[in-house]
C-alpha cells in the first residue's frame, strides 16, 4: 500500500496546543486543505457542516476541542471554571446528535474535570490535554485491531462493497471499514472494492474513493442504486460498513442508505459486517427506535452538488442523514475487542 495515506492527519492539536487543526473535508477530493479551529463556535460549525466527520473523528475533534476552549475559560475557582466547561460540552455535544462518539468523548473529558476539583485549574487543564491524547491514541490502536479482526474473515481476491467512509479520513488512522482492506493491500490480498457514492452528501465518491486511490487500492465506484447489479453479478463476496451508534440489541445507526445495502446482501446471501470500536456501542439505548436521527437541510438534496438547482423551487424533501439497519440484517458486529454474531446482546462488560 501506498503509505502517503497515513500522511493525511484527519484531526490533530496545532503545535502550540492553542487550535485543532483538521483536514476540510468538504474540500476533497479538489483540495487537501488544513482549517485551525480556535473557538467553540468554530468546531460546532466544523463538526455540523462535515468539515471534520466520522464518529471517531468527530469524538477525538471534540476531545480536543473542547480542551482548547478549556484554555481559553477566564475562571479562578473550580465552579466557575466548571460552569463555562459545561455550557461548551452542551453546546458541542448538539452539533451532531447521531454519533454517540461525539458525546462519549465529552463525557470522557467531563470525567477528568470531575474528578479532579481538588487540583489547580492549570493542572486540569495539563490533564484534559492528556485525556484528549488518549482518546486519539486508543483510537489508533482500536482501528488497526479492527482490521485485523476483519481480516480474519475475508479471502484474497475477494470483492468487497462499502457505503459511504469509513476509513482514514473518518478515524485517526486506517479507518474502521475500510481498515481490512488497508491491512489486506499491504500484506497483498488485492481485494476489489465498490465504493457506494453515498447520496446526497457523497461520502463514497469525495472521500472513499479519493483515499483509496491515493492508497493505490482497486475501487470501482458506483451509485448506491447499482449496488444491486454487481451483487447479482457476482463481484461482490462481504460488505463492510461503519457505524455511528450501535444499540444493546444489535440495531445499528449508520449513514443514510446503509440499511438497503443490508437488504440486498440478506437477499443475496453475502456478509453484511459492521465495524466499529466500543465507544460506539451505546448499552444505554435498548434498540434503534431509540437512536436520534439526524434531520439536515433539504438543499444538500436540490442543489448543493449542482450547477444550478435541480429540484423544483417549494419541493418537500426529507433528509434524514443516517437509517438504521436491524440487527437481523447484521451477520457479524466486529470491534477492537473482538467478533460478535448474533443473538446480540451489548452490556457495559461486554
Amino acid at each position: 500500500m501506498n503509505n502517503i495515506i497515513t500522511d493525511l492527519k484527519t484531526v490533530r492539536l496545532s503545535p502550540d496546543t492553542n487550535a485543532v487543526v483538521i483536514l476540510d473535508q468538504t474540500r476533497l477530493p479538489g483540495k487537501e486543505e488544513y482549517v485551525s479551529l480556535f473557538t467553540a463556535e468554530e468546531i460546532w460549525e466544523a463538526i455540523y457542516k462535515l468539515k471534520v466527520r466520522g464518529a471517531p473523528a468527530i469524538g477525538i475533534a471534540a476531545a480536543y476541542g473542547i480542551y482548547v476552549c478549556s484554555k481559553q475559560i477566564q475562571a479562578e475557582t473550580y465552579d466557575t471554571f466548571y460552569r463555562e466547561f459545561d455550557r461548551v460540552k452542551q453546546y458541542l455535544a448538539g452539533a451532531r446528535p447521531t454519533a454517540v462518539n461525539l458525546t462519549a468523548a465529552l463525557n470522557r473529558m467531563e470525567d477528568v474535570v470531575c474528578a479532579n476539583r481538588e487540583k489547580s485549574l492549570s493542572e486540569i487543564i495539563r490533564l484534559l490535554h492528556d485525556e484528549a491524547n488518549a482518546i486519539w491514541k486508543e483510537d489508533a490502536v482500536a482501528c488497526r485491531q479492527i482490521g485485523e479482526n476483519c481480516l480474519t474473515l475475508l479471502q484474497p481476491g475477494m470483492g468487497i462493497l462499502t457505503h459511504c467512509n469509513a476509513g482514514h479520513l473518518a478515524v485517526s488512522e486506517y479507518g474502521t471499514a475500510l481498515a481490512p482492506v488497508y491491512l489486506g493491500e499491504e500484506r497483498g490480498y488485492k481485494f476489489k472494492v465498490f465504493a457506494d457514492e453515498t447520496r446526497p452528501l457523497l461520502q463514497g465518491a469525495r472521500l472513499t474513493a479519493y483515499e483509496l486511490c491515493k492508497a493505490g487500492v482497486d475501487v470501482t465506484l458506483i451509485c448506491d442504486n447499482m449496488a444491486s447489479a454487481v451483487m447479482k453479478k457476482g463481484w461482490v463476496q462481504a460488505v463492510v460498513v461503519g457505524c455511528d451508534r450501535v444499540a444493546a440489541n444489535g440495531d445499528v445507526a449508520n449513514k443514510i442508505g446503509t440499511s438497503g445495502v443490508a437488504v440486498l446482501a440478506r437477499h443475496y446471501g453475502i456478509p453484511f459486517y459492521v465495524l466499529g470500536p466500543t465507544s460506539t456501542i451505546d448499552c444505554q439505548c435498548s434498540d434503534g427506535d431509540a437512536i436520534e436521527i439526524e434531520e439536515r437541510s433539504p438543499d444538500e438534496i436540490t442543489e448543493m452538488w449542482y450547477a444550478r438547482r435541480m429540484a423544483p423551487e417549494g419541493i418537500k424533501a426529507y433528509n434524514p442523514a443516517f437509517d438504521v439497519t436491524s440487527h437481523e440484517l447484521v451477520t457479524a458486529i466486529i470491534t477492537e475487542r473482538g467478533i460478535f454474531y448474533p443473538p446480540f446482546h451489548f452490556t457495559a462488560e461486554s
